[in-house]
């Protein structure tokens, strides 16, 4: 295995190493298939009908993931914001859009009776959704048309959303978690530091960090361990796709050495 260079921030660069076909995996004890979630894009949250709150996303990336994992055999369901300004190809076997935050938390609920191997969370959900609007605006309108501007200022209301990464973990209790955390104030250091905070608070497996604070490429953060950089998307999959394969490598040693005995 290759030497583990050092990026600036003491970050640990490793460049990743192609899975060959026959430590793909496509076939799991039992004959069941790995299967993974992966979310992309943002969620939007309505002011009305034509206007909404949401993040800046392309969707690229996680269309990018969901693409990477297929190719090596894994059974992908892609949850898609309907908000993605990314156009390209989704391989995905299963492919659902969704809009609002709660509406992703729905999508999440319903495959949380299948057998999921690995969810990998990154959609740039909304931190905040709209409350009271203005003091005399009738909440149905809202839902009807298009609010007007001619009649003034229009106070609004932001409510935080529920967040979806905590609640992962129970959804989910045996899958491998990965979150992504976008920092946009500090330096490379904090910004890993943020990523591990999120690794703690939410009982996820790995975050990825990326954003102006921590500047080129992202980082695959884990306990207890180095940052694992990466310079572009590809490797940053390589260094997933690789943390599955090898996790659930290890699980079916395990079932098989239970079996043996």
């Amino acid at each position: 295995m290759p030497a583990p260079e050092h990026a600036p921030g003491g970050i640990c660069r490793r460049t990743s190493v192609p899975v060959a076909p026959e430590r793909r995996m496509r076939d799991r004890p039992g004959g069941s298939m790995i299967q993974a979630i992966v979310t992309s894009g943002p969620t939007c949250e309505p002011l009305d009908r034509i206007r909404f709150l949401s993040n800046h996303s392309t969707g690229r990336t996680g269309t990018g993931l969901a693409n990477h994992l297929t190719g090596l055999g894994i059974r992908v369901i892609h949850l898609g914001g309907t908000r993605s300004t990314w156009k390209g190809e989704c391989r995905a076997g299963r492919i659902h859009p969704f809009t609002t935050t709660e509406d992703l938390r729905r999508r999440f609920d319903s495959l949380a009776r299948e057998r999921i191997h690995a969810v990998f969370h990154v959609a740039a959900v909304s931190d905040f959704r709209f409350g009271r609007i203005g003091a005399g605006t009738d909440p149905g309108r809202r839902t009807r048309g298009k609010l007007p501007s001619r009649e003034g200022p229009l106070p609004a209301e932001l409510v935080p959303t529920r967040k979806i990464l905590p609640a992962l973990r129970t959804l989910f209790p045996r899958a491998m978690i990965v979150g992504w955390k976008y920092e946009v104030e500090g330096n490379r250091k904090s910004a890993v530091e943020a990523s591990r905070r999120q690794l703690q608070e939410c009982r996820s497996d790995f975050s990825v960090i990326n954003g102006p604070a921590y500047g080129k490429g992202s980082a695959l953060v884990e306990p207890d361990r180095e940052a694992l950089h990466a310079s572009g998307p590809e490797e940053l999959y390589g260094h997933l796709s690789s943390r599955l394969l090898s996790r659930c490598r290890d699980e079916s040693h395990h079932l098989t050495g239970a079996d043996a005995e």
